[in-house]
């Protein structure tokens, strides 16, 4: 590729240390569609004859097939993808084949390529988290009145439902669609033309190159156009939030599935047992994921760590992008296709959540609440609740069931309704809040989820 500078050939472990093909093969439908797109773009602009750009693309589709099929093996003594298939190609057609790289480097080539892969892997990604969120959604569609304790500090703190606690999981994923879909469209742009820094003395059609490849428009500085690795940045910073996310849910799942809670129960298809223990039923699947989302931080501090002190423009460093990368898009896609179904077919208990509800006092706020809204404020009825909580503890029962004398000890506030608006029942039903946990609302929430999704 470089014979003319160099007296002799390169060492075999430099070589193989210099070499990428063993990573960046993954990227040979993006290299050939690039190469397609500047054949024509050379051929519109008379670089380049038209029958040797068709003596081009008829090649390059030729190796695209024999690839697909399995036909033809990447030769890993190659130094990366771009440099096979060129080779490929001149072996295929000849002279031909090395018009191919006229007024292009291999630094915009493996930009261009980039950005198409993160393109297609992205897409992937956000039908996932699509079919995560229905699940989710459908979940809390069928749990939206399921009472559930709600907690902070994990510590019971008030009644919520079911539903309500599934679609706060709904809201985040929603968002990383978002942040997703917002990184693709400042990566939509086609640094193919910048060459190796400088630009080039060839006429060419960078737009043109960009519309094929249906790109948005054109990188505006061709040093920026080699050198730029934000965008990869970009979208690895939202693969770590959307890991974030799901080893959170992860974290309650495996919380709710254990026997200390016995909220729910996962399907057999996605816990494991135990080689020595048989009555163990593990929630491995979570573990993963929970596991797995240090990887994909770890991939992102990579780069980050990789692109700090990089003089501009190219420098070979960069090669170690495309193995972080890889393996985010690959762990993200993986922790998604099994998180939809794993949520979709667990069973929840709803007794047990009922019966974890009525414990730990988590209708005190709606007793200070009882009081201020006949007059007390807020400061004094807290004040009351909390010596209320305090005598219930020593005497062994909840406040539903205090008997009225002790509660009119406190204050003669207290009347013959008190029961039945600290009811559990109650205390859901009037959170009509918007965003908050009555059934209505969560409902409001679904149809929400849903609209976005659509959209």
């Amino acid at each position: 590729m470089w014979a003319g500078r160099f007296a002799k050939a390169l060492d075999t472990k430099a070589d193989d240390f210099n070499s990428s093909i063993r990573f960046d093969c993954k990227m040979y439908k993006q290299d050939i569609a690039g190469s397609i797109a500047h054949a024509q773009m050379l051929a519109a602009q008379g670089i380049i004859t038209q029958e040797d750009c068709d003596t081009i693309v008829g090649g390059l589709c030729n190796i695209l097939d024999d690839l697909n099929s399995g036909d033809l093996p990447f030769d890993m003594s190659c130094e990366d993808i771009h440099m096979f298939v060129e080779a490929e190609l001149t072996r295929r057609i000849g002279d031909a084949g090395k018009r191919l790289h006229t007024a292009r480097s291999r630094n915009d080539q493996v930009a261009v390529d980039v950005r198409l892969y993160l393109r297609d892997e992205t897409a992937e990604i956000l039908t996932l988290l699509k079919q995560l969120i229905e699940a989710i959604t459908d979940q809390a569609e069928g749990n939206k009145a399921v009472i559930v304790p709600g907690y902070t500090h994990l510590q019971r703190a008030q009644p919520i439902t079911f539903g309500h606690h599934l679609m706060a999981y709904a809201m985040m994923l929603l968002r990383d669609i978002g942040r997703l879909q917002d990184a693709v469209k400042r990566m939509n742009v086609s640094p193919l033309g910048s060459c190796a820094l400088a630009g080039t003395t060839y006429p060419t059609d960078r737009r043109m190159e960009a519309a094929a490849l249906h790109f948005d428009g054109i990188t505006r500085n061709s040093i920026d156009g080699v050198s730029d690795r934000d965008f990869c940045i970009e979208i690895m910073s939202a693969f770590a939030l959307i890991m974030m996310h799901l080893s959170r849910f992860s974290e309650e799942i495996i919380l709710w599935s254990s026997w200390e809670f016995r909220y729910i129960e996962l399907d057999d298809s996605y816990t494991t047992g135990s080689s020595i223990m048989p009555q163990k039923k593990n929630s491995d699947m979570a573990e993963l994921v929970r596991g797995k989302t240090g990887r994909v931080y770890g991939d992102l501090m990579t780069l980050l760590t990789l692109m700090k002190g990089l003089p501009l423009a190219y420098n070979k460093d960069m090669q170690e992008d495309k193995e972080a990368l890889f393996d985010s898009i690959e762990t993200v896609k993986m922790c998604l296709d099994i998180f939809a179904p794993m949520i979709r077919t667990m069973k929840v208990k709803t007794e047990n959540m009922y019966r974890a509800a009525q414990e730990g006092f988590i209708n005190a706020t709606d007793l200070a609440d009882y009081l201020t809204k006949k007059g007390m404020p807020f400061r004094s009825a807290y004040k009351i609740v909390g010596q209320i909580v305090a005598e219930c503890i020593e005497k062994q029962c909840v406040l539903d069931t205090l008997p009225m004398e002790a509660y009119r000890k406190h204050t003669e506030l207290f009347g013959d309704d008190l029961y039945s608006e600290i009811s559990l029942e109650t205390c859901v039903a009037k959170r009509i809040s918007e965003g908050g946990t009555s059934v209505s609302s969560v409902e409001a929430q679904i149809a929400y989820v849903r609209k976005e999704l659509e959209a």
